[in-house]
């Protein structure tokens, strides 16, 4: 086992030091992000200017390429602030490691010239493309496309037919899928995120019909065939990144949460109380365990990180063991998460019901998050199963 230090568990502390200096402008902003249900034009000007929406983009399109600590503390730092925006850079940073799949002019195109290039996207259960002469026709609807409203570009994943309407299978027998990146000026646009939480990340749906893509312009995501870029990042895979980063989403609502709640303890005396709810012996031992096991999930988080960092960084592609292990840790995490924010909501009485208290907005929050694909509890059945050496579907690990 490769022991990771203190200081490679900090990350990269200039990265972060980005996160912490904009991290007042976030939560001056949460309000409004609330209320409109978009990130704010100024807010995303200091985003941009600090380079975070650029976390995971490669060095060769002017990306940060960094690692996937300082991705975590990153993103976790924003959500002490505001969920709804660390959310976005979390998905953000992921839809980006898709400049590593495309030819380096394409990439140059969409995300080198452009310093303020945001790629988005989210799943579309009838949706088509059929090859034509030099690329794809495209047609679909597609939904939870977090971020898209202030994104550049789009991508719409599609399983692929051949001209003549039967689907295109692959080595294996099953059916070929691409992610087609279009214009965001390009798509139809429909608003449907009138949701408990999250409301900022404005996961809304988009529509294409008959839309030409150039083939150039699709990607598969699969390491071995396609990807050009040959640093760590990549050997890992966009979807463990995806799970450190939403796992720091909800560690950093949770720690502001907490927070929040020592906040009110020392100011509240509960009705039918006569002291203040500091003083309470029930509420100081269950606030106590809820920061163990926040801290301890954090832990296993960055720890587990830092370990196969430590692998891939000489020369290693992730496994399988590794990929079910940071599964494992994003999982527990976010749920220990929802847990710490529910003992801090509950344990403030009615004084956290009100629209507008920072915990009504982290209670709604982080329930969104683990309703989200990677909160869900069925990750640990795959986990047990793979642990057991029973049918586990390594789809989502």
């Amino acid at each position: 086992m490769l022991i990771a230090t203190s200081a490679e568990l900090a990350g990269d502390r200039d990265v972060v030091a980005r996160a912490e200096a904009v991290r007042p402008a976030v939560a001056a902003a949460s309000s409004e992000i609330e209320s409109t249900r978009r990130l704010p034009p100024e807010l995303l000007d200091k985003l941009h200017a600090a380079g975070l929406f650029r976390l995971l983009l490669p060095r060769s399109s002017k990306g940060i390429e960094t690692d996937p600590l300082t991705f975590f503390h990153v993103i976790e730092t924003i959500a002490r602030a505001d969920g709804s925006t660390a959310w976005c850079l979390s998905q953000a940073g992921g839809c980006a490691m898709a400049a590593a799949y495309l030819d380096l002019p394409v990439a140059h195109a969409i995300f080198g010239n452009d310093p303020r290039a945001v790629l988005a996207w989210g799943p579309g259960p009838k949706v088509r493309a059929v090859e034509c002469d030099g690329g794809y026709r495209v047609t679909g609807v597609w939904a939870f496309a977090s971020g898209g409203r202030h994104a550049t570009w789009l991508g719409a994943h599609c399983p692929i037919f051949a001209a003549d309407g039967s689907p295109k299978l692959d080595d294996d027998g099953l059916q070929q899928e691409r992610t087609m990146l279009v214009r965001a000026s390009d798509v139809v646009w429909t608003d449907i995120w009138n949701t408990v939480g999250l409301r900022g990340t404005a996961s809304d749906q988009f529509e294409l019909n008959d839309f030409f893509v150039r083939a150039d312009h699709s990607i598969t995501r699969e390491f071995e065939r396609e990807c050009r870029e040959s640093g760590p990042l990549y050997r890992m895979g966009a979807s463990t990144c995806y799970q450190v980063g939403f796992a720091g989403v909800a560690c950093g609502i949770a720690r502001a949460a907490l927070d929040n709640f020592i906040d009110v303890a020392h100011n509240k005396v509960a009705r039918g109380s006569k002291g203040l709810l500091k003083d309470n012996a029930v509420v100081q031992s269950n606030l106590a365990q809820a920061e163990v096991n926040l801290r301890a999930a954090r832990g296993f988080v960055l720890q587990s990180m830092a370990e196969i960092w430590k692998h891939l960084c000489g020369g290693a592609t992730i496994t399988v063991e590794q990929r079910i292990t940071v599964r494992m840790a994003a999982t527990n995490a976010i749920h220990k998460a929802r847990e710490a924010v529910d003992f801090a909501y509950n344990a403030a009485g009615a004084t956290a019901i009100f629209e507008g208290h920072p915990l009504e907005r982290r209670f709604r929050d982080i329930h969104t998050v683990t309703q989200q694909l990677q909160g869900q509890l069925r990750h640990f059945e795959t986990v047990g199963a793979w642990m057991l050496g029973a049918d586990a579907d390594l789809t989502f690990v």
